[in-house]
């Protein structure tokens, strides 16, 4: 099983960045300066939904995370999955927590992953990694 962002949603991020940068081309130097920030913010979100394609997968050894400093495994034996909802301004918001409780030599890892990067409900995420883990 992999989760990963919603194909839709790059693509509008990398078409809303090309076009913003177009915008900008026709703008003031304080309005290039602006516009084109937002432009590059766009275009690298977008690029980071494209290096970090899948995002999550699991299997019957454990999950594997992509991150930008590379791939982190998490064996099931010392996998803690949990879902974290937080409420701020008046707007609920839910994280997929994947937790791995260190030892003496290890501080352990934490990863927190919410629905942008897994492109579905963290919550039934956090259900398929459950009904997924062995024993």
């Amino acid at each position: 099983m992999q989760w990963t962002a919603r194909t839709a949603e790059t693509v509008t991020l990398a078409l809303g960045g090309v076009l913003l940068a177009l915008a900008a081309l026709g703008l003031d130097a304080v309005g290039r300066v602006l516009v084109g920030g937002a432009a590059a913010l766009l275009l690298a979100l977008a690029a980071r939904d494209v290096v970090l394609r899948p995002r999550l997968w699991a299997d019957a050894a454990g999950v594997e995370v992509r991150t930008l400093g590379g791939r982190t495994r998490l064996p099931w034996p010392v996998l803690r999955v949990r879902l974290r909802t937080t409420r701020r301004l008046g707007v609920r918001s839910r994280l997929l927590e994947l937790d791995t409780a260190g030892g003496p030599d290890d501080d352990g890892t934490l990863v927190l992953l919410g629905r942008r990067d897994l492109g579905t409900d963290p919550a039934a995420v956090a259900r398929a990694l459950e009904d997924l883990r062995p024993g």
